[in-house]
Parts: C-alpha cells; structure tokens; sequence
C-alpha cells in the first residue's frame, strides 16, 4: 500500500546548484503549510554522516562494488529511522539526493551495470521511491567550474566525484539523462544553467503540478 506522504528527490551533477534549489523548495513549501520532512544523502542519520565522510571526503581509492555498498547501508538506515516514518505520517519528504544517484554514479559511469544496483536497491528501498525526481541538468564544464569556486570559498579541496574529473561528471550528466528518458513520468530534467530565480520557478512548478490535492497543515495544526 503507497503510503499517505509524498517523496521529492533532488538530484544532479556536483555543482548543478543542486543543493542550493533543494533548500528553496523547502523554505517554500513550509511556507505553503506542508510538513516537510528535508533529509540528505548520504547522511540523515548519525550513521550516514559517518558514511558520508568517507565516501565524499576521503580521497583513497574505493572500488565501485565498496561505494555502493557504503550507499545503500547508509540508506537502509535512512529509510528505516527518517524517510518511511515521515511518509507513514503524511508529511513530504525532500531529500537531497536517493537511490537514483547510485543507479547513476555506480551503475552508470562506474560500469557497475543498472542490474547489480536494481538488485541491491529492490532488498533495501523495496516499494519506498521517490513519487517525483528533480535531475538538475547542467553542462559538466560549468558544473566543475562552479563546484571549485565554491570549494575555494570553504577552503575545501572538493570531493572524491569532482576529483574524478570531467569525463566522469560528463558519463554521470549522460546517465541522469538516460534516467529521465525511462520514466519520464517521475523524472523531471530542470535546465539549471540559467539564473537561480529562474531554475527555482521550474522547480515550483514541476512540483505544484504533483502537490495541489496533497494535504497540508495549518501553522497552527489544523488541516488547510
């Protein structure tokens, strides 16, 4: 049985500005009285951010099968203790990032093959997926660009995806595009390279076209 919740995934290339348009959307439907759930991959528990140190900061060499079986434990935790009880109560979920980044980035342009990961994915997520993707499309170059500027502003020196270069963002950018053509009923491409004002009315509008009927909740806790 579907549950009574509604789960938005954000998803795109490293730099797509991906993160920055999850965190609007949000803002925004907390604003429009949705109880929101936002969450993250990897992390969204103590033993995900844990993972995700490993897999995003540390750059020693980890073989294709070892990566995805970091996300996908890091995901059972995430599903079991964050995204199926926010769902169970009703509430939207937006997660940035879920399991159509491992369909991607290891079945995809690590080679591993989308069969392994459907594999792993129907033990772990089962019947759990996301109601509506947002892939934010950005050419890889830009994307690159944008992910440094914005390491050299922290003082990070990026993570293992970006270190990988532009080849591989250009066979992850290929593979989330492969992804939308599949199910484009779930999938929605959003053109991220224009003004971020822009990219946020698509997203809003992708997003009130699923949500208008879902229930939301006064401030106050009352029914809308």
């Amino acid at each position: 049985m579907k549950s009574r919740g509604f789960f938005i995934t954000f998803e795109g290339i490293d730099g797509s500005g991906k993160s920055t348009q999850f965190r609007r959307l949000v803002r925004y439907l907390r604003g429009r009285g949705y109880r929101v759930r936002a969450t993250r991959e990897p992390g969204g528990t103590p033993l995900g951010e844990k993972v995700r140190a490993i897999l995003l900061g540390d750059h020693e060499h980890l073989s294709p099968h070892a990566e995805l079986a970091l996300f996908y434990a890091a995901r059972a935790q995430h599903l079991e203790d964050v995204i199926r009880p926010a769902l169970d109560r009703g509430e939207v979920v937006v997660s940035d990032r879920f399991n159509d980044c491992s369909f991607v980035y290891q079945g995809y342009a690590r080679g591993l093959g989308l069969r392994t990961v459907r594999g792993i994915d129907r033990l772990i997520c089962g019947a759990t997926q996301p109601d509506l993707t947002l892939v934010l499309d950005l050419d890889p170059r830009l994307a690159l660009e944008r992910a440094r500027r914005r390491d050299h502003r922290s003082g990070s020196q990026g993570t293992r995806f970006e270190v990988a270069g532009l080849e591989f963002q250009q066979r992850v950018r290929a593979g989330y595009r492969a992804l939308a053509r599949r199910d484009p009923g779930r999938v929605r491409l959003i053109l991220a390279g224009g003004r971020p004002r822009d990219v946020e009315a698509e997203i809003r509008r992708a997003v009130e076209g699923r949500l208008p009927g879902h229930k939301r909740v006064a401030k106050r806790g009352r029914p809308l």
